[in-house]
């Protein structure tokens, strides 16, 4: 089992690091008090293996004894249990800022005192925390996507994480809505317009064939997939997947077809590639 720990400043994000763990497999709980941290893996790998991941958020009140903490983690050595400490922080100024905008208490404020002494007093109080850390996150700056991507980076650096969904779609029933990119191949020749294709659709050999049989269709796919290939690396930057759009008139034949030609084209690069039909039911 695999058992990390989120903690760091309050206000750095711990919330939104326990949402990407979450996407990635781990089974979360929050400000689970160090005192139980034992009892709790040892339930977990009791289970063989329904809980291979597993991510406590702690934030300064569940580690108020850091003694207590550490005998925790020894305990976690014993049971032969990996252990690993994600500590986010961020600047003060821009603590100070998302308090302010949030307009909730610090945890350790406390009568008379400022936010930035809340701040100044949890940093030197996590110290030893932070010392120990196995990776750590500054947030100050980073959009949601970038967090996203540094935790994933960090956290699995071997996988790929950008996801490119690709979605072919007839104008008749509406743009998907959760489109990024879309593209319009109603240039193509119709196969509807061919009596042993019209019941057939771009799956199947006789309409890809059909639709690719000419230069402009080839030509048409390969500057689709050099685009995206282009664009690529500029979209992971800052967000976690793209979702393309292929449309034709009803989302059965040409667009199928460029959709499927499309991903295949993008297997090798460095995402994963979906492809799904939205009209081809209709």
């Amino acid at each position: 089992m695999e058992l990390l720990i989120i903690t760091g400043l309050s206000g750095a994000g711990k919330s939104r690091a326990a949402d990407v763990c979450e996407d990635l497999g781990y089974y979360c709980v929050d400000n689970l008090p160090p005192a139980l941290l034992g009892r709790f893996a040892a339930l977990c790998l009791a289970t063989h293996g329904r809980y291979e991941r597993v991510a406590l958020v702690m934030d300064v009140r569940s580690v108020a004894d850091y003694g207590e903490l550490n005998s925790a983690l020894q305990e976690m050595e014993r049971l032969d249990c990996p252990c690993r400490i994600l500590y986010l922080e961020a600047a003060q100024s821009a603590l100070i800022r998302r308090y302010k905008e949030s307009r909730r208490p610090h945890p350790m404020a406390q009568p008379g005192c400022t936010i930035q002494q809340a701040v100044e007093r949890e940093q030197a109080f996590l110290a030893p925390l932070r010392q120990r850390a196995d990776v750590i996150i500054d947030t100050t700056g980073l959009s949601l996507n970038r967090l996203q991507a540094r935790i994933r980076e960090a956290l699995q650096p071997e996988s790929v994480y950008f996801a490119v969904n690709i979605c072919s779609f007839g104008y008749k029933y509406g743009i998907p809505p959760e489109a990024d990119l879309v593209f319009d191949v109603r240039c193509l020749p119709n196969p509807f317009y061919e009596a042993d294709l019209r019941d057939l659709n771009g799956l199947d050999g006789p309409v890809a064939d059909y639709v690719f049989r000419s230069e402009n269709a080839q030509t048409l796919l390969k500057k689709l997939t050099d685009l995206l290939i282009f664009l690529l690396p500029m979209y992971q930057l800052d967000r976690s997947e793209l979702t393309v759009a292929i449309g034709c008139t009803g989302g059965h034949h040409r667009s199928v077809a460029v959709a499927a030609a499309l991903a295949q084209s993008l297997s090798g690069e460095s995402c994963t590639v979906t492809v799904f039909h939205r009209d081809l039911e209709r």
